[in-house]
């Protein structure tokens, strides 16, 4: 196999370990005595829900809000499309209508909860005396910062309405059993999505901490309400979530782990080096690279052929011009740290088929991707420094396009060393 082809297998095998037709069946709760809602928010919503009703026996009915283009037909529970990652009003209606919907149950009845990456902007409920252009404002603000998820999270819950467990709340006292897909780091329920049905251990000073790290002063109206903490969001031991449960049903290392098991298969090693890398894209490259050309010249920690794998969600500290996301911009550090090092090959990609607000999920390295950048007069160093990982690996037709793929375990690292 041909290491693009080997590469692009493990992705896809990674990719399909995540499936909610696979990961959701094992997880469904007992039928109620009462009435089952369900209810959700991510990029995997819409897949979920379809998993649920095709192995639901009995009446259900519900909403869930993925983003647009990853809508799926179901049939009694309802699916809407809103915008991430900066949120819409159809995001606002939405989560406004699941508020509504699990207000008002009693102990017998069921809500089940669906969960994935991407459900924090797409569930965007602003507090008492916030709007959605304030919500929409703060987020753009912390994607441009370089913040990371739990950082951009902990400022969420406490705008919102509707996170860091106040859907929880809400549902009191009906049972709540929620389904997640980890998409962060760590994968702690507390942080997808904001989450919204787990008590939250993080509090209005940790936010203003936050915005004072990266020097974020606006909207005022953030700020003001930040400061004013009216209303803390519930915390561990709230009554109001004490029929809560919370199942992880698909995360980045079990997807790192299917990877591994197609790289075994075609004879190469592989080498987990974690699932939950976080740091600036370019910074993370660095040390990949590093690790690579040991593996290339010293045969260590491993020998070639082998295979290095890792998950998690880097940040991009945007300060240029240009066009991409994260696994872009990894990439064409790579390529620069690596400067043409003989067989060396990598693919970075966002598994849910979207890297950042592109159309790409992610992209290729090659050892001659600098040399052909080149000689078709793209500068790979002038490429990085404006953040245009997208225009420099589409100049060369080494973006990898999969379209949503309906899941979600975050960002997917391979870089395969095939020796000289």
């Amino acid at each position: 196999m041909q290491p693009e082809q080997l590469l692009r297998t493990m992705f896809d095998a990674a990719v399909a370990r995540a499936m909610p037709d696979k990961c959701v069946p094992p997880y469904l709760p007992r039928r109620p005595e009462g009435r089952t809602i369900v209810v959700g928010a991510g990029k995997a919503a819409a897949t979920m829900a379809k998993a649920v009703e095709d192995h639901w026996e009995g009446e259900l009915t519900g909403l869930v809000v993925t983003r647009y283009g990853h809508h799926v037909p179901c049939r009694r529970i309802e699916v809407v499309e809103a915008a991430h990652p900066v949120p819409d009003l159809a995001g606002r209606e939405a989560a406004e209508r699941i508020l509504k919907m699990v207000q008002g149950l009693s102990a017998d009845d069921l809500v089940l909860c669906l969960i994935s990456g991407g459900g924090s902007a797409l569930l965007a409920l602003p507090a008492p005396g916030l709007t959605l252009q304030d919500k929409q404002a703060i987020n753009r603000a912390l994607l441009r910062s370089g913040a990371n998820i739990t950082e951009m999270n902990c400022v969420r819950k406490h705008l919102s309405a509707i996170k860091g467990g106040r859907l929880a709340a809400a549902c009191h006292p009906a049972t709540v059993v929620t389904l997640t897909i980890s998409d962060v780091p760590g994968d702690d329920p507390a942080v997808i999505a904001s989450g919204p049905t787990v008590p939250d251990r993080t509090t209005f000073a940790d936010a203003r901490a936050i915005l004072r790290k990266y020097g974020i002063t606006e909207p005022l109206s953030v700020v003001a309400h930040l400061e004013a903490a009216a209303e803390e969001t519930p915390k561990p031991g709230d009554a109001r979530l004490a029929r809560c449960e919370t199942h992880l049903i698909a995360a980045p290392q079990q997807s790192l782990e299917a990877a591994a098991e197609v790289a075994l298969r075609a004879g190469v090693t592989p080498l987990i080096l974690g699932d939950s890398l976080e740091g600036e894209s370019r910074d993370v490259a660095l040390v990949h690279a590093g690790i690579a050309r040991q593996v290339a010249r010293r045969g260590q920690p491993a020998s070639a052929p082998c295979v290095l794998l890792s998950g998690g969600e880097t940040t991009v500290t945007v300060r240029g011009n240009g066009r991409g996301g994260r696994n872009v911009e990894f990439l064409l550090a790579l390529a620069v740290a690596l400067d043409g090092e003989a067989g060396v090959f990598a693919l970075a990609g966002d598994t849910d088929g979207v890297d950042g607000t592109e159309d790409n999920a992610g992209a290729m390295v090659t050892p001659d991707t600098l040399a052909r950048a080149a000689q078709a007069g793209v500068d790979g160093k002038a490429r990085l420094a404006d953040n245009d990982g997208y225009s420099f690996f589409n100049a060369l037709g080494d973006l990898i396009k999969t379209g949503p793929t309906l899941t979600n375990v975050n960002d997917f690292r391979a870089i395969l060393i095939t020796g000289r």
